[in-house]
């Protein structure tokens, strides 16, 4: 079973540019993680204050690592979480049957 992340991030009004650049940025090494199958950050054409993340990892292990990364305190943490307004996040396990 792979360890699925489900994340929502809402900008602060003015901040969408900054979110958006940083996550354009965070994504390419992100997905060159040991242990990540899928990393997709997408926006909400109708809101555009509005992101969503949507990631695939082996296992929790895999996840902790990526939220241990240079990149991930740079961008995420350094740049990005700074300037939300909410960030809202889901954890779940695939059903491999």
């Amino acid at each position: 079973m792979a360890y699925v992340v489900r994340a929502t991030w809402t900008a602060r009004e003015g901040a969408e540019d900054v979110v958006r650049a940083a996550l354009a940025e965070l994504a390419p090494p992100s997905r060159a993680e040991a242990g990540n199958q899928l990393y997709v950050a997408y926006a909400d054409r109708a809101q555009p204050r509005i992101f969503h993340l949507f990631e695939v990892y082996d296992d929790e292990g895999a996840y902790r690592a990526h939220t241990e990364s240079e990149h991930f305190a740079r961008l995420a943490l350094g740049t990005a979480i700074p300037v939300l307004d909410s960030r809202e996040r889901a954890f779940f396990e695939t059903l491999d049957l």
